[in-house]
């Protein structure tokens, strides 16, 4: 997880990275962090998380697979969400940030539940990217009722 985040966060110019790729790496830790709240897998929200990355970002379906996997495989040794949520502050617009919201929401909705811990690290991740209370819940309301 260490290199992932030292690559995200590599301003060198010699860089060759997509920077659309490296904020969809940390809007992937944050919704499997979603994911992984209730300390279950489940295979709908692994399925709607793949579909958001893509609809939100464009990447294409193979691209999305090995982020997911390399979200996966640093999960454990993650350092917290705080180096995902920067990244996404600096890199996106508020707008941007609420559909990341969203797309929490949409993974949390996957399973037909709302785990109390979903929600507490939804909530978490939301008021770190400065997202609005109001459009917090728009959000939600949103994720529910497509």
């Amino acid at each position: 997880m260490i290199d992932l985040i030292k690559r995200l966060f590599l301003k060198d110019e010699q860089q060759t990275e997509d920077p659309q790729v490296n904020t969809a790496i940390a809007a992937a830790a944050l919704m499997f962090e979603v994911v992984w709240a209730d300390h279950e897998i489940g295979e709908q929200e692994m399925r709607s998380m793949a579909a958001l990355l893509h609809d939100i970002f464009n990447i294409e379906h193979t691209k999305i697979e090995e982020i997911i996997g390399l979200t996966q495989e640093n999960h454990r040794s993650s350092v917290g969400i705080f180096p995902f949520t920067r990244a996404l502050n600096t890199q996106l617009e508020q707008n941007e940030k609420y559909l990341v919201v969203k797309a929490l929401w949409t993974i949390a909705y996957a399973d037909a539940q709302i785990d109390a811990f979903e929600e507490h690290t939804i909530r978490r991740i939301a008021d770190l990217l400065y997202v609005p209370h109001q459009r917090f819940i728009e959000a939600k309301l949103a994720a529910r009722n497509p």
